[in-house]
């Protein structure tokens, strides 16, 4: 597929405080893009927008907030007068036995990373079908195999695949184009804070590889500004998950074996654990929801 160029075009990121948003928002700048930047950390967004090279603003807001996010969406097309591209990239996660966890932070999970998703969609829906842009959201490797101690983050990124690739089918005939990209264990804040954990660290560099690894984040958003560039349907920042795709229907009977497995082995170590959001963007999430309640 031929590449957009992306000189001018105007583009919304979700979760551009850090990781893999604000990196993806500094190598979009960096190819001429101006960037409309989104996201709980008011403070950061600023100091990201302030090191791009393009034209860029930021907003504060919450990605589960309708009212909110068709604010920012109108707020947005009156400072750039169009949008070309939205990345629905926000997310956070946690981990530990589901029958163990907090249940207000399973249920944030959810919130954030499908409903969020979705409020950012309707909200930007309208000025894309204008500009026949696209929208792409970000999943997981989550989306494709099932992962014990990691409940609310795998629904989360396969109830958002399903989402977007149904969304795909509806807009298309409005020329607006609908992509999903797909990463492994990247080397952001939300693993680095999962990896904390020493049972989740073990659990995980015990998967079979390549999905033990953790991959560096650069080449992986270097994969999805290619993406963007092509209005790709599927992104896959590591490609070795192009190859998950064939195989995926086999996984959740590999995993319910394998997995239980390993669960009998760290069974003993499981009290205890924390379960609430892991890393600095879970730690803000926290933080902004107990402000706003205050």
């Amino acid at each position: 597929m031929s590449r957009v160029g992306l000189e001018g075009q105007v583009v919304v990121v979700t979760g551009a405080a850090r990781g893999v948003g604000e990196l993806l928002a500094r190598k979009l700048s960096a190819r001429g893009a101006k960037l409309a930047l989104v996201g709980l950390e008011a403070d950061a967004l600023k100091e990201v927008s302030g090191r791009l090279h393009s034209e860029s603003d930021h907003w504060y807001a919450d990605v589960t907030d309708h009212e909110a996010m068709t604010r920012v969406a109108h707020e947005v097309k009156e400072r750039f007068g169009k949008v070309d591209i939205v990345v629905a990239n926000a997310g956070v996660a946690n981990g530990g036995p589901f029958v163990d966890s907090d249940p207000q932070a399973w249920r944030r999970v959810i919130e954030v990373n499908l409903i969020g998703s979705a409020v950012t969609a309707r909200a930007f829906l309208p000025v894309l079908t204008e500009s026949r842009g696209y929208l792409l959201q970000v999943a997981s490797l989550a989306a494709i195999t099932p992962a014990p101690m990691m409940t609310a983050y795998c629904a989360s990124k396969s109830g958002v695949e399903a989402y977007a690739h149904c969304l795909r089918a509806e807009v298309a005939h409005e020329g607006v184009r609908v992509g999903v990209a797909y990463l492994s264990w990247t080397d952001t804040d939300m693993v680095r804070g999962a990896d904390q954990d020493d049972v989740m660290r073990e659990l995980r560099q015990r998967l079979p590889w390549p999905a033990n690894k953790t991959y560096p984040l650069g080449p992986a958003v270097d994969r999805i500004v290619a993406g963007i560039e092509r209005r790709s349907s599927h992104v896959y920042g590591q490609r070795w998950l192009r190859g998950m795709q064939g195989v995926r229907g086999y996984l959740p009977g590999l995993i319910g074996t394998v997995g239980g497995r390993e669960m009998r082995r760290f069974a003993p170590r499981l009290r205890g654990m924390r379960t609430g959001l892991v890393g600095a963007g879970g730690e803000a999430d926290e933080q902004a929801r107990a402000t706003h309640r205050d």
